[in-house]
């Protein structure tokens, strides 16, 4: 079941070999994954976070689309314990439909131009992926020697 569970809650674990780093410096390198070129940025968390310690987030108003993703670092188990959370239109555009868990989900844009030899096409104008955010969170806690324990129901 161990396997399975991983596959659905999107758990990564670290190479064997690493050595865990401490609470701290996982800390910064997950604050400091959002990078300046990122489209997400991560944060503290506060108490409306619902027990998380930090939060990456992500808002796309042209799209009202919004990914969170809420990290609970665990000392004891060198492990992160994480939350994936998003926010989407419906079909029909009417309601927003709210998800939880790993999604491989990809938000596009298109808009149509007139070619040189007059022709109409689409071209993509905007595009952002669910693991444009979490492959360097991912990536910041694997590195520090800790597991990456994805939760579908709470912290």
């Amino acid at each position: 079941m161990g396997r399975l569970r991983d596959k659905l809650t999107g758990t990564a674990h670290p190479r064997g070999g690493v050595v865990p780093r401490p609470a701290e410096e996982v800390r910064a390198a997950l604050l400091a994954a959002a990078g300046p070129d990122a489209r997400f940025t991560v944060r503290e968390a506060t108490p409306k976070d619902g027990g998380a310690d930090l939060v990456a987030e992500c808002v796309i108003p042209a799209l009202d689309v919004t990914l969170r993703t809420r990290m609970r670092l665990d000392a004891g188990t060198h492990a992160v314990r994480v939350l994936e959370e998003r926010w989407a239109p419906t079909s029909e555009g009417a309601n927003r439909q709210y998800g939880r868990g790993p999604s491989d989900m990809v938000y596009r844009q298109w808009e149509v131009r007139k070619a040189a030899d007059g022709s109409r096409r689409k071209v993509e104008t905007f595009r952002f992926s669910t693991g444009d955010m979490r492959v360097p969170l991912q990536r910041a806690v694997l590195g520090a020697g800790w597991t990456w324990r994805g939760v579908l129901f709470r912290l």
